[in-house]
């Protein structure tokens, strides 16, 4: 039969709580960071601060459209992602609202070498390039509204209007 461990509880147990609360955990991890924007480090231009990696730059080219006077909100996105649609219909409409800001959903099945050199390792993938082109910020799953509006807001100068 099934073992038990000296205080008299059946293995089978013990392993179904310690899965349950692994499962718990991580359930709670990704909550807490999916969505979540962040933003991407400078290049740093003086000599006394380390070196940080050059920001990745995107062409209208990469991405297949051309970017926007203020910014680009690129989505990298999957035939069968379910989350992908959510994104889409948020980022849609903060594009909307705004006229400097352009929208464009990337499809990684067709564009695999963007996938790679960006390295997307979960769609949907956000990224907020600036004017320029530059990745200023990424997010991995449906991005938070307050956070997508504060990255615009840093990157642009026009402020975002009520899209409710």
């Amino acid at each position: 039969m099934g073992g038990t461990y000296p205080c008299g509880v059946p293995l089978g147990v013990s392993v179904l709580l310690v899965v349950l609360v692994a499962t718990g955990a991580f359930a709670l991890y990704r909550k807490r960071v999916d969505g979540r924007v962040r933003t991407t480090p400078e290049a740093s231009a003086s000599a006394s601060e380390p070196e940080a990696p050059a920001r990745e730059v995107l062409t209208a080219t990469d991405i297949g459209a051309g970017l926007g006077s203020g910014a680009t909100l690129v989505q990298v996105s999957s035939a069968f992602c379910a989350p992908c649609r959510a994104a889409r219909v948020l980022l849609t409409k903060v594009a909307d609202a705004r006229d400097d800001v352009v929208y464009v959903d990337v499809d990684a099945e067709s564009h695999l070498d963007l996938v790679r050199r960006l390295d997307v390792m979960r769609t949907p993938t956000v990224l907020v390039l600036d004017a320029a082109g530059a990745v200023v910020a990424r997010a991995s799953g449906v991005p938070r509204l307050p956070e997508i509006e504060a990255v615009l807001n840093s990157v642009s100068r026009k402020d975002v209007s009520d899209i409710g």
